[in-house]
């Protein structure tokens, strides 16, 4: 096991690598940029180094300096987090030249799943269902053209090497794919300097189902069953839940066994997530995979009570998984709080938190950095905490995660929590009738300002 690990990554995440490290008797590394000097994950690791100004390439992206701050601390494992450098095959390699490990994919992993047109073939060579689109990159618009032509519209055009719903563009008919294309090349070159674009048949009407997955060095995986994440704007995820109040049983099976097979397949090493569309017929079909551990891991570990942050450190050491799948014994929900103003756009806020009261309270968990007094830096994302509510059923997570978020008090900033609190309020939520564009017709009228 590791005597010394060092968290590339600040905020919430470092924070609880640094919890379960404690916990498992591992000391620990912060790395901070100055902006970040009073943050709660530099004032509760053991040892702290500041890594260089506010700006992420000159900090938190700057792979020599986080290097530097391992070898004069001696730490001999780097836990990446989520975000940053943890999807970074090029950083993944450096720690193994330099004899640190990685917690997290391997390089080679990392090249894999990262190119979305790779990973997709990998995946369908695996077996996994796929969505029907073109065979790797794009060699042209013409090639494009043709493609959606044949297959029949709507298709979507989505970068190669993309993320957050950058590079992505709807085409609903052939007329509209000449600036679909020239948009979506542009938007993914500056974004990922890579222009590359694929196509797909783009499913109306989705669910988006991950499944957490681990998987050891011999090449065995497990899985902790599924995480609806449809409740998003522009592609990014605002509320996840599990189990999924639209997978049956049998659904969640398939969709499990389809996971375990794609990633034995790759030999996937670490924690990662298989992520799935799912059509209102129930059909699904492997959307991408990440490499790292998510945002939203916390639900799956109230509902399973396993400790992913600990089984990814585990497995890193050598240490085989447990051999087992794992399904919900209690139902969970995370909202994600953030410095933004929902009725405004979700604008950003940063700033100083002038008051903070925190809920507390049978079945709420709490994932967050931040504290009275706190100034909320401009540079990064604007995720301050989750909220994290579990229960016996969604009814009662629902009713205690709008008690908890009524009790959540963030003075001096604006939040997300009004908005958390209107949907939770809204009928069709309550149904679990909801896909991925659910908010495309949402009422932010009815958001408290």
């Amino acid at each position: 096991m590791f005597s010394k690990i060092l968290i590339a990554n600040r905020g919430e995440i470092a924070l609880r690598i640094i919890r379960t490290c404690k916990e498992m008797g591992i000391k620990t590394v912060a790395v901070y940029s100055t902006v970040d000097k009073d943050s709660l994950h530099v004032r509760f690791a053991d040892e702290a180094v500041c890594i260089g100004p506010a700006p992420s390439k000159e900090s938190y992206l700057n792979i020599p300096r986080i290097i530097a701050a391992a070898e004069i601390t001696n730490a001999d494992a780097i836990h990446p987090g989520y975000g940053f450098l943890s999807e970074n095959a090029e950083f993944s390699k450096i720690c193994d030249e330099y004899g640190i490990k990685f917690i997290g994919a391997s390089a080679d992993m990392i090249d894999k799943m990262g190119d979305k047109a790779t990973a997709k073939a990998t995946m369908k060579a695996a077996g996994v269902p796929t969505i029907p689109g073109s065979e790797g990159i794009l060699s042209s618009i013409a090639e494009g053209i043709k493609i959606a032509n044949e297959m029949g519209y709507p298709v979507i055009l989505k970068a190669t090497a993309g993320g957050g719903g950058r590079g992505m563009r709807i085409v609903r008919e052939e007329k509209e794919f000449k600036k679909a294309w020239d948009d979506a090349r542009m938007e993914s070159g500056a974004a990922f300097g890579n222009d590359g674009l694929y196509l797909e048949k783009y499913v109306e009407e989705p669910r988006h189902i991950e499944i957490q997955i681990i998987g050891d060095s011999t090449g065995k995986a497990c899985h902790l069953s599924e995480r609806d994440c449809s409740i998003q704007r522009r592609h990014q995820k605002l509320v996840e839940e599990t189990p999924s109040p639209f997978i049956t049983d049998d659904l969640r099976e398939a969709m499990g066994k389809a996971a375990i097979k794609g990633a034995e397949a790759i030999k996937y090493e670490g924690a990662g997530t298989i992520e799935f569309l799912v059509d209102k017929n129930r059909n699904f079909y492997f959307m991408e995979m990440n490499t790292r551990i998510q945002v939203e891991h916390p639900i799956t570990e109230e509902v399973t009570d396993f400790d992913l942050i600990k089984e990814q450190i585990k497995v890193a050491a050598g240490e085989p998984i447990s051999g087992r799948n794992y399904y919900p014994k209690l139902y969970a929900m995370e909202c994600r709080i953030n410095a933004e103003d929902p009725a405004h756009g979700f604008r950003p806020s940063p700033g100083k938190i002038q008051n903070l009261h925190i809920p507390g309270g049978r079945g709420v968990r709490i994932d967050s950095h931040v504290y009275a007094g706190y100034v909320i830096p401009p540079n990064y994302d604007s995720m301050i905490a989750k909220l994290i509510v579990s229960g016996q059923s969604r009814d009662e997570v629902i009713v205690r995660m709008k008690r908890a978020l009524e009790e959540f008090v963030i003075d001096g900033i604006k939040t997300t929590i009004p908005f958390h609190i209107a949907l939770l309020n809204d009928k069709k939520f309550i149904e679990g009738d909801f896909t991925t564009k659910f908010l495309e017709d949402f009422d932010f009228s009815v958001i408290k300002k």
